[in-house]
């Protein structure tokens, strides 16, 4: 939940995540439909909380999660309710954006949401006290890191490969977007792309967005188990 990229190319949206977790979290379950709230949504499934950090709809939404918000905060024993299961709730509303508006965090750990609802694109935050609703330009790229895992300047850092990348792939397709997620600085463990932070934390799986006017393409990679998941969809 802590690495995720927005580009804009070629007349496609394309959200790609990748997951960081602690290593003795279960994994989670391969992507599949579920009934949230009368709609049908496709996520892989965290066993745990029984949340996701990754969900697409049949009208073409997208929300995707990230541990923490602005800044590094204090965590506390307990919450009222996981970050994965705000974003189902979110997202099993007609009109997750009116939802975000509307529902009740008090007591939630802090996260970062990254929206894409009618071809409009948002940065949702909530830091504990307070929301904050970003409208962003689909016409740019975005990359975000958690702010739990990556303090401000390797966060730059990543923009910069972010930067970079895109400089050289001025056509970027989908499958070289997935492969900076999955190769960019792949030495450097602990904040590269990919981390294996001393067998503790690491990326553990990829998941990818594709909008194609009414088309949807989803890919899944989990890392652990060396397995791909891939599922298309036309869009209601």
């Amino acid at each position: 939940m802590c690495t995720v990229s927005f580009v804009y190319t070629q007349g496609k949206m394309i959200i790609t995540s990748n997951r960081d977790e602690k290593v003795i979290r279960p994994a989670a379950l391969q992507p599949k439909y579920y009934a949230v709230q009368q709609k049908s949504v496709w996520y892989p499934k965290d066993p745990q909380g029984g949340g996701t950090w990754f969900a697409v709809d049949t009208h073409s939404t997208v929300i995707v999660l990230l541990n923490g918000a602005i800044a590094q905060h204090k965590t506390k024993p307990t919450y009222r309710k996981s970050r994965g299961l705000i974003l189902l709730e979110l997202i099993g509303n007609e009109s997750p954006i009116q939802a975000w508006e509307a529902i009740d965090l008090e007591d939630i750990e802090p996260f970062t949401l990254v929206l894409l609802q009618h071809h409009y694109l948002y940065q949702l935050q909530w830091d504990g006290t307070f929301k904050i609703t970003t409208p962003l330009d689909t016409s740019q790229a975005y990359i975000w890191s958690s702010v739990t895992l990556y303090p401000p300047p390797i966060q730059k850092q990543r923009e910069t490969w972010f930067s970079a990348f895109l400089d050289t792939q001025p056509e970027v397709d989908a499958h070289e977007l997935f492969h900076f997620h999955r190769y960019t600085e792949a030495s450097n463990t602990t904040n590269g792309l990919v981390i294996n932070r001393e067998e503790r934390y690491k990326t553990v799986s990829i998941t990818q967005a594709v909008i194609d006017q009414n088309k949807i393409t989803l890919k899944y990679a989990d890392l652990i188990a060396a397995h791909e998941y891939a599922h298309n969809f036309i869009a209601i």
